[in-house]
């Protein structure tokens, strides 16, 4: 099946990304348009998922926009890739959990390119370097199309997710590839998306 690879140089706003994504999805599930992989970074954005609870904002003078996607609150901000993608269940496996498993061992095989073992955490979802979280997942599905993706911390500033309890984990913290190995990654947007798109098309 045809996966339609979009990689933004740009920093594309939360919302614009929003009504690009959703109309996508109508797109998807009226068989108009093929299925999405979009990798790209937002500005400075927190976002509170549908299990968000108000208590996880510490600083209070920030502007939190609300999403459709799983999850609780995060941060979105430069030096983080996100992966956005519009996956058509209905013309492969019904099974979520297995999705989730799919995003994960993608951003895990991703890791190990730069030398960082990284692993699931059974009790919550995301992916971990020394029990701090490298990336985060957030889906939701719609008839059968699944959606929303999940991020990468690359060389973001980690420091603004003090004013937050990032995805509801106040006793864990935040990593990112630069701080576990101080190396600069070029180019790396074509490996992530293909390492994605491998594991989309045998599922």
């Amino acid at each position: 099946m045809s996966i339609e690879i979009k990689i933004s140089k740009k920093r594309i706003p939360y919302k614009k990304a929003m009504l690009y994504l959703n109309k996508r999805v109508e797109e998807v599930k009226n068989g108009k348009n093929k299925e999405l992989l979009w990798i790209l970074e937002h500005p400075t954005t927190y976002t509170a998922g549908i299990s968000f609870n108000k208590k996880e904002i510490i600083d209070k003078k920030i502007n939190v926009i609300k999403s459709n996607r799983g999850g609780k609150i995060t941060l979105h901000n430069p030096g983080q890739k996100i992966v956005y993608f519009v996956i058509n269940l209905n013309n492969r496996k019904k099974d979520i959990r297995k999705l989730i498993d799919l995003v994960e061992n993608s951003l895990i095989q991703f890791l190990n390119n730069y030398k960082i073992i990284a692993q699931k955490d059974k009790k919550n979802i995301g992916i971990w370097v020394n029990d701090k979280k490298i990336a985060a997942i957030g889906i939701r599905v719609s008839r059968w199309i699944a959606y929303h993706g999940c991020s990468i911390n690359i060389s973001n500033n980690l420091n603004q997710y003090l004013k937050i309890i990032p995805c509801g984990l106040n006793n864990r913290k935040i990593t990112s590839i630069l701080k576990e190995k101080e190396i600069k990654i070029k180019d790396y947007e074509k490996r992530l998306a293909n390492i994605f798109v491998k594991n989309i098309n045998s599922f």
